[in-house]
């Protein structure tokens, strides 16, 4: 059983999926597109693993996500990139993410409807059926993850 839930799947706990996910996004930039998601939902499911003071921004991310779709999304990442440079010595701009609710209070929820640990894998891969039907099924365990979170604060 995974700290999310989850129960493990034939490459293990969800974990094991991430790692797995992580290192074949290195030799496919298309899958790579989906990597924020991938690592905001992970980390939210698996408090454990990640750094309070990031699960706010992390929270809104996914709900930027949600709501203005990938294209949106990379084009919030290259524009915060852009301004993280040394030579451009300024911050994030943390204003697009400030009409979503923040991170509820008072501890994780208890459960997903939809983990990493769900992916299908197949033929060595996350996307032998497509890279559309990968997005599709990260944009599931996103809405999953800002559900189960909403529901901390109900």
């Amino acid at each position: 059983m995974c700290e999310c839930g989850a129960v493990a799947g034939p490459l293990g706990v969800c974990v094991d999926y991430f790692h797995a996910i992580l290192a074949e996004e290195q030799n496919d930039p298309q899958m790579y597109r989906w990597h924020a998601p991938v690592v905001c939902v992970h980390l939210l499911q698996h408090p454990s693993q990640a750094h309070e003071k990031h699960r706010d921004g992390q929270f809104r991310l996914l709900q930027f996500y949600l709501d203005k779709g990938l294209d949106a999304l990379l084009r919030l990442q290259a524009h915060q990139v852009a301004r993280n440079n040394h030579r451009a010595r300024s911050r994030y701009d943390m204003a697009p993410l400030e009409p979503y609710a923040p991170l509820p209070q008072g501890g994780s929820p208890g459960g997903f409807r939809a983990t990493l640990c769900g992916l299908p894998f197949r033929d060595g891969s996350f996307v032998a059926d497509g890279h559309a039907a990968y997005g599709d099924r990260i944009r599931g365990i996103a809405e999953a993850t800002v559900e189960s979170w909403r529901s901390v604060e109900a």
